[in-house]
């Protein structure tokens, strides 16, 4: 260490620290990119240049968003290998409803003391999200605040930007009655409601190398399951077939986020017992004494991507989305919205369930 750097030390902030972290990370981050970078990390700004060859009129279009309290039970069980991918995984699947391309995506990572092993492990996940979403991690801010954050804790936050020619965006304008919809099955509990997950996970004392109920995995292997990236399925089926509109289900579950794309006078009418419900979700209902309503407004409850397509393609879309590795099932259908219809989603919900 320098002299220079003794009174920054002193203050808590570790330069040294800050340097072998980058070190460590630059080759992990190197292999994500991809042909568009045109700088190595460590400068100000990353740079890409955009192709827009295969474009007549491309748009950028960006997310942003964080992980919220998940973060609280990595912290918890000390499993910080995945969460990088719930990172990158939120703002991705956000951008890929509007049927864009990710191109690039940028971190956030905060602490009090910089600890170089779990910011590694953290930055390891985001590699892999970026991995999975085929878009480069292009640059990132590691900021270490003394006495701001509780030790042991860190926040993150991802910034993905991607493109679509303007004449493929899916905006949900083409949806009409008779459309099917169509979901794709969730990893588990994905990113959204966990601060009830927590309040329910320590209601019931369950520990993190405890074995969650209903499966042979532990608690930590079911909570922090990762959310599922569908860059790789939705971009492939949009090649050949036409979709007219997607949805990331994520806070706010079916009720909130579903009527985001349907345009004016019409409904989305799910069939509850046309997916599988993963035991994670059947757990967080009976310990929370919940309604299979107020699971859908909370979680995704097995569903994580909607996509709204034509009747006569809808069973090919199911069966090519399960050829690419996804569970997928005709869950609803588009119909004409009626005088007496107050909600945008109508769900039936068999009395068994």
């Amino acid at each position: 260490m320098t002299d220079r750097a003794k009174a920054y030390t002193e203050a808590g902030v570790n330069i040294d620290a800050g340097n072998e972290f980058v070190s460590r990370i630059k080759s992990m981050v190197s292999s994500t990119f991809t042909g568009g970078v045109v700088t190595d990390i460590g400068g100000f700004g990353g740079l890409f240049k955009l192709d827009t060859n295969s474009m007549e009129n491309p748009v950028l279009v960006a997310s942003t968003d964080g992980v919220g309290t998940k973060l609280n039970l990595a912290f918890q069980y000390d499993r910080h290998d995945t969460i990088g991918i719930d990172l990158v995984a939120m703002s991705v699947n956000d951008i890929l409803v509007q049927g864009a391309k990710p191109l690039f995506f940028l971190d956030y990572f905060a602490t009090g003391k910089l600890n170089v092993g779990t910011a590694e492990k953290v930055v390891a996940g985001i590699v892999d999200g970026c991995k999975q979403s085929r878009c480069a991690l292009l640059g990132g801010e590691t900021a270490e605040m003394p006495d701001f954050y509780k030790p042991g804790e860190y926040d993150l936050s991802g910034f993905c930007v991607g493109v679509v020619d303007n004449a493929n965006i899916v905006d949900g304008a083409s949806i009409r009655p008779g459309d099917k919809i169509i979901g794709l099955g969730s990893s588990g509990v994905h990113s959204n409601g966990y601060s009830l997950v927590r309040k329910l996970a320590t209601q019931a004392g369950l520990k993190g190398d405890d074995t969650f109920p209903g499966t042979d995995r532990t608690a930590a292997d079911v909570l922090l399951e990762p959310t599922r990236i569908y860059v790789e399925t939705v971009r492939g089926l949009m090649r050949d077939m036409t979709i007219k509109g997607m949805c990331h289900v994520t806070g706010g579950g079916f009720y909130d986020n579903i009527p985001r794309i349907l345009p004016r006078g019409v409904v989305a009418s799910i069939d509850f017992e046309s997916w599988d419900i993963l035991p994670v979700f059947n757990w967080l209902k009976e310990e929370g004494q919940l309604s299979w309503p107020e699971m859908l407004q909370i979680f995704n409850c097995g569903i994580g991507y909607i996509l709204i397509v034509s009747e006569d393609i809808a069973e090919d879309v199911v069966n090519r989305a399960k050829g690419m590795g996804e569970s997928a099932w005709v869950i609803g259908e588009i119909k004409s919205q009626k005088k007496v219809d107050k909600e945008r989603v109508i769900v039936d919900f068999p009395q068994a369930r």
